[in-house]
């Protein structure tokens, strides 16, 4: 009997050793299941067709055709299936290629496995997801570019800084912004001395009442409104 609710994976890379340990976090995981492997841009399109997975892990880095291009045909010819980027570079000329691209996703290398589970079963479920230090980068270009704008268009303007207390709870407004700068869950839970747990319950409930899909959405949204301060 085929089960419905496994996520079948398609795992790209170049590195042989890499795409091991990958598959073996992927391993523990009973609602995954890798079901082919690549180490070439070229082999995606020719994957996907023959296995049609739910998200295909794809490297950035890859001799003749790179991650970003071998991503570009894969949204082109089969739009269904989900990208996630791995990669060393969290500049954010790369995360904003990749994401024009159509990646749903974009991790560094650099991840723990539970920021890796957590973007597949997100992204497998249609929403995006990026490592919290390339979300905080992203954060922090768009502040400066903001900041800019104000500046030069309204000479000494201050901007006030509001906290969402109408929106959100006290604990859900610590959450956000620790979210804003770039912190995992685990990091988050330490922070505040919660559980994990705990803190996946507060995530979901600031989605849902910021009516955003995806933690990237809500600090950029929370950024856009100055809910949270961005160092």
């Amino acid at each position: 009997m085929v089960n419905d609710n496994i996520i079948k994976i398609v795992l790209i890379d170049d590195h042989k050793l890499f795409r091991e340990g990958v598959k073996r976090i992927l391993e523990f995981e009973s609602s995954f299941e890798v079901i082919a492997e690549g180490d070439d841009g070229t082999e995606a399109a020719k994957l996907v067709k023959e296995n049609n997975p739910d998200v295909v892990l794809m490297d950035i880095n890859m001799p003749n055709i790179n991650g970003i291009e071998a991503t570009a045909d894969l949204v082109r010819y089969f739009p269904e299936t989900k990208v996630i980027i791995l990669s060393i570079h969290d500049d954010e000329a790369y995360v904003t290629h990749a994401l024009k691209t159509g990646a749903q996703g974009y991790l560094l290398k650099e991840m723990d496995s539970d920021s890796l589970i957590e973007a597949i079963r997100v992204v497998s479920e249609g929403g995006s997801y990026l490592h919290p230090k390339v979300t905080h980068n992203l954060v922090k270009e768009y502040r400066r570019l903001a900041t800019d704008s104000v500046a030069a268009g309204a000479g000494d303007k201050v901007v006030e800084y509001r906290k969402p207390l109408h929106l959100l709870t006290k604990r859900e407004c610590q959450v956000l912004q620790l979210l804003a700068d770039g912190k995992s869950n685990r990091a988050v839970a330490e922070t505040l001395y919660i559980s994990e747990k705990t803190v996946k319950n507060h995530v979901s409930n600031i989605l849902q009442k910021m009516n955003v899909n995806d933690r990237t959405q809500a600090v950029v949204t929370a950024i856009k409104k100055g809910w949270v301060e961005v160092l």
